[in-house]
């Protein structure tokens, strides 16, 4: 079993910068991997054979497969900040989290990489902006998702809005999203962020 909780773990892969950063913001010591995605270890693919990162790996040989239950454990051990959802936004919070997971993430690849797929960039980046609206609206109302102080679900989704803008970054400064800029341009100059970011 490992001294440590054993992340593995690939640095520009939004499931994994969100669990990176919610073991940071708990003060979760562990055992950081990077991978390549080209040759995946086989100790990890002998603890979780789906072969995706994050995988972490409990040092009583537990092993969690996905970034949100990752999330989870993280701020059960320690939330500082109240990360927790508010109880009467917890039903909010989870579905914005399910949308940008079965939905946006889905939109976001077939922006990303339309080159694969049968129509013009324009339209991928199109089926996606709905979402963009709900969180700019949100945003416009408060500082975070949820309220005036920051929660799982703006973590959660953060690293998916961010590779979404980096797509074409000048479209994105361009744009009708002010609140959801200012809301991004915020957590990628934070310093939570900026370390999760640093290469071992």
């Amino acid at each position: 079993m490992p001294q440590l909780p054993l992340l593995y773990s690939f640095i520009r892969c939004p499931y994994a910068i969100r669990a990176r950063m919610a073991l940071v913001y708990a003060g979760i010591r562990y055992e950081l991997r990077e991978i390549s995605l080209k040759n995946k270890p086989m100790e990890m693919l002998a603890i979780s054979p789906k072969g995706t990162t994050p995988v972490l790996q409990l040092t009583d040989g537990t092993v969690l497969e996905e970034s949100l239950d990752i999330m989870r454990w993280a701020i059960a051990q320690n939330d500082p900040e109240r990360w927790q959802f508010p109880v009467n936004l917890s039903e909010l919070g989870q579905r914005l989290i399910a949308v940008n997971d079965l939905e946006f993430k889905q939109n976001l690849d077939r922006y990303k990489y339309y080159v694969r797929f049968t129509k013009p960039q324009a339209f991928y980046r199109s089926q996606a902006e709905s979402y963009l609206q709900t969180l700019n609206q949100l945003l416009q109302q408060h500082d975070f998702l949820l309220s005036d102080r920051p929660c799982l679900a703006d973590i959660a989704i953060f690293p998916f809005i961010r590779q979404f803008a980096h797509v074409d970054l000048q479209w994105f400064e361009n744009s009708e999203y002010q609140a959801l800029r200012k809301w991004i341009n915020l957590y990628k100059s934070s310093k939570l962020f900026l370390r999760v970011m640093e290469r071992s």
